[in-house]
């Protein structure tokens, strides 16, 4: 009886620590807000540390350090950030990697492989950074952001699909801004659940603004984008899985949610020199 109890009392002191470790088949049952993890696959970062979108007819599409065209990079377009897709267009975020910035572009590649330059001269104020491009459920608008402490996400008309845009690529102005209700760091990827909530991932390493580091956000829009600027009211889900055999930093990328199955990705890069592959964590609500 004694040796029962005590195996018992092992027993339940292991799951309880299981449940504490990230990395253990308990880590499946983690929550951020309505979201469970489902589970993760790791991708060659080389072609997959940026981002990833769903893209219709195509399945995932990934970005990465390495997907980075080579007249592009040499035109000054070195960093490509977190994509997105509406009807079969792909919107790539670019950021200038060249001497004194002035400009985001965005490359839209068509459903039939034709690709279009959209520039975006920075407006007052506005950082050079470009790490994502988020499009609205209509299409008709993208959302894009800045690095560093910001109380805003920018608007711009989406290329080719608004018909505000040159059909061929050319000047892509700002259209509007999300007013957030609180300050957010560091997000490196957005993408739209539905017309007025936005999905971001943070790669934030402070405390100060939420609970946790490495947030996954919850933006709530006072109304669809129409051109304008709107409020964003912002929540933390709490902190993206942080799992891997090295010890060190990871760096939160990309975001993707696809409406047709209901899966919510993440991509988080492990530490060094585990950095070599990027773990991509699917959710569902």
């Amino acid at each position: 009886m004694i040796r029962t109890r005590i195996a018992a009392t092992l027993t339940a002191a292991v799951a309880v620590l299981a449940a504490a470790l990230p990395g253990t088949a308990a880590a499946d049952t983690l929550r951020l807000g309505p979201w469970k993890l489902t589970g993760s696959e790791s991708r060659p970062s080389a072609t997959s540390n940026q981002g990833l979108a769903t893209v219709r007819g195509r399945g995932l599409y990934f970005t990465g350090n390495g997907t980075v065209p080579d007249e592009l990079r040499a035109a000054g377009w070195g960093h490509v950030g977190d994509p997105d897709s509406a009807r079969g267009y792909v919107f790539d975020a670019y950021q200038w990697t060249a001497a004194d910035p002035a400009a985001k572009m965005f490359l839209v590649t068509t459903p039939g492989g034709a690709r279009y330059r959209y520039v975006h001269p920075l407006a007052p104020g506005e950082l050079m950074n470009n790490s994502y491009a988020a499009v609205t459920p209509d299409g008709r608008w993208m959302v894009s952001g800045e690095w560093g402490t910001m109380d805003r996400l920018l608007v711009l008309p989406t290329p080719v699909l608004n018909p505000r845009t040159p059909r061929t690529g050319g000047t892509l102005p700002l259209a509007g801004r999300i007013r957030l209700d609180r300050p957010v760091r560091d997000v490196q990827g957005c993408d739209f659940v539905t017309a007025t909530s936005l999905i971001c991932a943070t790669d934030d390493t402070g405390t100060d603004l939420f609970p946790t580091t490495k947030q996954l956000l919850r933006i709530t829009l006072s109304a669809p984008l129409r051109g304008r600027d709107v409020t964003g009211r912002v929540a933390s889900l709490g902190q993206l899985p942080l799992v891997s055999d090295c010890q060190g930093e990871f760096e939160t990328e990309g975001v993707d949610y696809d409406p047709a199955t209901g899966r919510l990705r993440v991509a988080v890069v492990p530490p060094s020199p585990c950095d070599v592959n990027t773990t991509i964590h699917t959710f569902r609500r």
